[in-house]
């Protein structure tokens, strides 16, 4: 299955979000997170209607603690949306994806 989530690490945190130009919603996730499985087809669909606006990305809190202590993450899901490598929104928890675009859509212009 192919998607437009972009995976991330704390080596690439640097590079592919905070030296981004375009806006970055970062999933902070868990694979044992039933609510960040359930929003992950949320995250998929919107990255692949939003490409080119909005680059999705995905880090695995407890493969990469570095980046999710760094920006306080203490539940998961946790979405954090950068422009200019600045966090402008948090969200925390699953959501529908109509509730989602309607919390970024002022974000992206």
């Amino acid at each position: 299955m192919t998607t437009d989530v972009t995976p991330l690490d704390d080596a690439r945190f640097q590079r592919e979000v905070l030296e981004s130009p375009a806006p970055v919603l970062v999933d902070f996730t868990a694979t044992w997170c039933p609510p960040c499985r359930a929003l992950a087809p949320v995250l998929d669909a919107i990255a692949a209607d939003y490409r080119g606006r909005l680059k999705v990305a995905s880090l695995d809190v407890d493969a990469n603690p570095e980046s999710a202590m760094r920006y306080g993450i203490r539940s998961v899901p946790a979405l954090l949306l950068f422009k200019q490598g600045q966090v402008v929104q948090q969200l925390l928890g699953s959501r529908p994806r109509a509730r989602l675009e309607q919390e970024l859509r002022p974000h992206l212009g």
